[in-house]
């Protein structure tokens, strides 16, 4: 939602007219995929690489998608 009044567009010009908008449920799920993915990312590198590894390292190969 933020995104759209960023960049200056109006529901109209990014959704179909009915379209719902995400429930608190779904946003809420998505979250907890998120981190959790995030979670067991680093976990398997950790596993793979051992004390090599860190946060920021981790943080890096997770943002370009290796």
């Amino acid at each position: 939602m933020s995104l759209r009044r960023f960049f200056g567009y109006s529901d109209d010009e990014l959704m179909r007219p009915n379209a719902k908008t995400c429930s608190r449920l779904m946003r809420h799920t998505a979250a907890i995929y998120t981190v959790g993915g995030a979670l067991g990312f680093w976990v398997l590198c950790r596993m793979q690489y051992g004390p090599r590894i860190t946060i920021p390292r981790s943080l890096r190969w997770a943002a370009c998608g290796v």
